[in-house]
């Protein structure tokens, strides 16, 4: 699978990548939470790396245990333009809410998650990332981190640089999460543990959502600020 969004796959194609049938792909255009897809010579539908993200991203929610309609409901809220990146963002969002996301796979199982095989060199790169460990014959694999990591192989930076920038992530996430975690006990400091827990489980998921969204507006704004800077830098040269 590219990186792009540019219908390649048959419906057979897609279902065996997403790891579902080819009825269930057909159930779920019928229902409206997969797009149609493109057809092409002869009229035969074309899927891409969007569609795969998108049931990708139901996967995930069913396994939070929600419904259909639930899910219908959810996906409706999202933008139409989403890119397979950005569907990848809020799969990953959506698993966060989980207690615990790693999962035991076979070899052959873990290229079906990742949706493409996999080599030596790409399965180190990913140990490297956290994102998965060798466990015996098979891996223990962060389900959560796993399509975003598949991402990062091709994005074209070196291994030391995707980890620095991981570094730097960890650093102040940790930190944020510090901090919010000492304004939440605060704030309910006077309450007994059942209230604690449910407030907890409540505020997870927006916690995440709202860090996720304030982390993406700070970063096109570093983006426009230093792709200006090198803009008016060029005009001054020129």
């Amino acid at each position: 699978m590219t990186t792009t969004d540019e219908p390649t796959l048959t419906i057979d194609e897609l279902a065996a990548r997403a790891g579902v049938t080819v009825r269930t792909v057909r159930f779920y255009g019928t229902k409206g939470l997969l797009p149609p897809p493109v057809l092409g010579p002869r009229r035969v539908g074309r899927y891409g790396a969007g569609h795969l993200a998108r049931l990708a991203l139901i996967e995930e929610l069913q396994h939070q245990g929600m419904t259909l309609a639930a899910i219908e409901r959810y996906l409706r809220q999202l933008p139409a333009d989403l890119s397979a990146r950005d569907l990848a963002l809020h799969r990953a969002v959506v698993a966060s809410w989980a207690p615990d996301t790693v999962e035991s796979l076979s070899r052959e199982e873990l290229d079906r998650r990742a949706g493409r095989p996999l080599s030596e060199a790409e399965v180190e790169r990913l140990t490297a990332m956290d994102v998965l460990a060798r466990d015996g014959d098979g891996f223990r694999v962060d389900a959560g981190l796993l399509r975003l990591g598949v991402e990062l192989l091709d994005v074209p930076l070196s291994q030391e640089t995707v980890l620095a920038a991981r570094t730097v992530l960890m650093e102040h996430s940790r930190a944020a999460a510090r901090e919010l975690s000492g304004l939440l006990r605060a704030a309910v400091a006077d309450r007994g543990p059942q209230d604690v827990k449910s407030l907890s489980a409540h505020m997870h998921p927006l916690v995440v959502q709202a860090l996720l969204t304030t982390f993406q507006r700070s970063l096109k704004e570093e983006l426009r600020e230093w792709l200006d800077g090198d803009q008016g830098e060029a005009g001054q040269s020129a």
